[in-house]
């Protein structure tokens, strides 16, 4: 994908939380107005006008771990600032919602959205058009990494790095390459003690089997068709050793079992937890 063109799968990402506001049961595993709003109106009636589109297992699969890994990002989110943390830095921000529906407490966290500008412009004329104010405070972090690294688009976008932070960077790193995924981690890496981050990788095709396959398979064919492949996957034990040597001390995962616990056991069983993607999570 070049950081020059606008994010289809950002675009993608919004609409099925999208769908997840309009058409799962309650209660929802990631309650997001704000998404609607953003769509519009129109996106809205394409969402109800075709319900049976977004009720086969593929579907459903996707958009489980869409705002699953959203819900429990923001879950850690919630303690991270218990202990402390001052700033909240979004990896790929594309079109996430939450500085537009913070809570009161978010309200002393300085919130960054670090994206391409491509997509980043599109995302302001959405917000523009759907008549929503941008939160004191927010800032855009336009990066173009074909001309500066992390590092330096942080620090010239007013993020500091002497202070606590927490790091959210998901459904990214499948669409980067592995250096460039070790340099996000070594930026991180340069923060407090405490710091924090929690993202998403895609696992080895040939680890998987069954529906696993076959849903990995047929998402691989639309991301590649619109122009932005898969290029990097990690088992979840190379993505440990991937952390400790970066200086992350502390690293889990959240597991099949734990996710049904916290968030599905309490309502019906109309979504399903795919087994493409994982959530790590990891403090310096």
């Amino acid at each position: 994908m070049s950081d020059r063109n606008a994010s289809n799968t950002a675009l993608g990402t919004l609409f099925m939380r999208g769908v997840h506001q309009l058409l799962d049961a309650k209660p929802l595993i990631l309650d997001d107005p704000a998404a609607l709003i953003m769509l519009g109106e129109d996106a809205i009636c394409q969402i109800k006008n075709s319900r049976n589109h977004h009720q086969t297992l593929e579907s459903r699969a996707l958009r489980t771990h869409v705002v699953l890994r959203s819900r429990f990002a923001e879950d850690r989110l919630v303690a991270a600032a218990g202990r402390g943390i001052t700033q909240y830095v979004i990896l790929g921000a594309g079109f996430d919602t939450f500085a537009y529906r913070q809570p009161a407490w978010a309200n002393a966290l300085k919130i960054f959205e670090v994206d391409q500008p491509a997509t980043q412009a599109q995302k302001r004329l959405r917000l523009e058009q759907a008549g929503m104010e941008l939160p004191p405070n927010l800032r855009f972090a336009g990066i173009d990494f074909e001309h500066e690294s992390l590092h330096d688009g942080l620090l010239r976008n007013g993020v500091s790095l002497t202070e606590t932070s927490f790091f959210s960077w998901l459904g990214v790193t499948m669409y980067l390459k592995e250096e460039a995924i070790d340099a996000v981690l070594r930026t991180i890496a340069q923060f407090p003690l405490e710091s924090e981050i929690v993202f998403t990788f895609s696992q080895p095709p040939d680890s998987l089997s069954g529906p696993a396959s076959s849903f990995h398979s047929s998402l691989s064919k639309i991301v590649s068709a619109v122009g932005e492949p898969f290029v990097s996957f990690f088992t979840p034990a190379a993505i440990e050793t991937k952390l400790r040597q970066t200086g992350f001390k502390t690293i889990a995962f959240l597991s099949d079992e734990e996710a049904e616990e916290r968030y599905f056991r309490q309502r019906q069983k109309d979504l399903h937890i795919p087994k493409r993607s994982a959530i790590a999570y990891a403090t310096l």
